[in-house]
């Protein structure tokens, strides 16, 4: 990603005014996109119900577009991007992985093909993205692998065991979360990693401002979620082979300390 695109505040009016000249044919999009989200802001002032609405009005349109897939095309290439990188980073069929915001298996059924039974545990605020989740694992017919599939409320991660997973994977979930999301996270992670294991994540990154566009959508500073991981005694690491990737969010890698 580019300096100038690192410094862009995307919330401010300046931007939006100069985005909607060069972008005409999206100004009522947005504008529809701003008054339901407002609307369910009303509706649901927690963010998580509030999102989980976001979710069952973008599944009931098109389950591929809620997780940020426009094309079948690209929901297969992004899928198989997040593979492909922990696959090059040592994931075996041994391991044991919690997908945080599985959404409908875009990276999930090559995970769940590649794990051994029973070893993918997915997560997600959403119900009707998780019913999606099960039409993706009978398209690929992955009965036989026994992958969980759980709805959620929250990241307190409670109700999952203690030094049990390998990995644990969120792509873009914190691009979506308010910060105190994001530290919930962090404060019960640790728990859950098996000794060696590591945490990745995405998130939308900025060198300029810290903000958010219509609550959907948030932009943080790499010391901030870094420091953050710190507060809770995680180490954490930018990722730089990740920005050789053609994604537009960067990626943080989170470990136990030794």
């Amino acid at each position: 990603m580019s300096r100038t695109s690192m410094l862009k505040n995307r919330a401010s009016l300046t931007h939006k005014l100069s985005y909607a000249v060069r972008n005409p044919a999206r100004i009522t999009p947005y504008v529809k996109r701003t008054a339901r989200d407002t609307w369910l802001r009303l509706k649901h002032p927690n963010h998580v119900d509030y999102y989980r609405a976001v979710m069952a009005s973008d599944t009931n349109r098109n389950p591929e577009a809620a997780v940020g897939s426009q094309t079948h095309e690209r929901w297969l290439a992004l899928g198989e991007m997040q593979f492909n990188y922990l696959a090059e980073h040592g994931l075996k069929p041994s391991h044991r992985m919690l997908d945080i915001g599985c959404g409908n298996l875009r990276a999930g059924w090559r995970f769940i093909a590649h794990l051994d039974a029973g070893n993918y545990y997915g997560i997600d605020i959403s119900p009707d993205i998780l019913i999606s989740a099960k039409q993706t694992l009978r398209t690929y017919e992955l009965q036989p692998k026994l992958p969980h599939l759980t709805i959620t409320q929250n990241l307190k991660l409670d109700f999952l065991p203690e030094a049990h997973f390998d990995v644990v994977h969120a792509h873009s979930v914190f691009s979506h979360s308010p910060i105190t999301v994001i530290d919930e996270c962090f404060a019960n992670v640790g728990r859950i990693l098996a000794p060696g294991g590591f945490f990745d994540f995405t998130f939308d990154r900025t060198e300029g401002a810290e903000h958010q566009v219509l609550r959907e959508d948030f932009y943080y500073r790499t010391e901030t979620l870094v420091k953050l991981a710190r507060k809770h005694g995680l180490e954490a690491r930018f990722m730089e082979d990740w920005e050789t990737r053609k994604h537009g969010q960067s990626k943080i890698r989170v470990n136990n300390p030794s």
